[in-house]
């Protein structure tokens, strides 16, 4: 495995861990405090049905990222998802923003980890040519 494919990796690891996390454990197995008021800043009345179905979809994408290795889709995909999240919290609960582990600080990095794995990715190269195929 040449340098771009174990950057790559690392970098879609890293990523898919931070959206497995985030859907399994503050959604689905604990519903967080944090989480709750989210939703319920929405609007959302059906509170544990939304937090399901959000944790099983970050789960799904932390599984694209990581069974697609030389597709864009599911990095550019979760680069959206971050920098929506990010928006959405700033404009409906921006006392969040300013909190310990906050996330201006977890999308951040989410979305380093989105340009180290999309820069990184292998796009059609020859079998061995160790190549990224530009």
């Amino acid at each position: 495995m040449n340098a771009l494919a174990r950057i790559n990796w690392i970098a879609r690891g890293g990523l898919a861990f931070v959206f497995a996390y985030h859907g399994l454990v503050p959604k689905l197995l604990w519903l967080s405090a944090d989480e709750r008021s989210m939703m319920q800043a929405h609007g959302i009345e059906q509170v544990q049905l939304f937090a399901t179905l959000a944790g099983v979809a970050e789960i799904a994408l932390a599984l694209w990222i990581v069974l697609s290795p030389r597709s864009a889709w599911p990095i550019a995909v979760a680069a959206m998802a971050l920098t929506g999240l990010l928006v959405d919290v700033a404009v409906v609960s921006p006392a969040m923003l300013r909190a310990a582990f906050n996330p201006v600080s977890l999308n951040v990095a989410g979305l380093a980890l989105c340009a180290v794995a999309w820069h990184a990715r292998q796009r059609n190269a020859p079998p061995g040519s160790g190549s990224p195929g530009r």
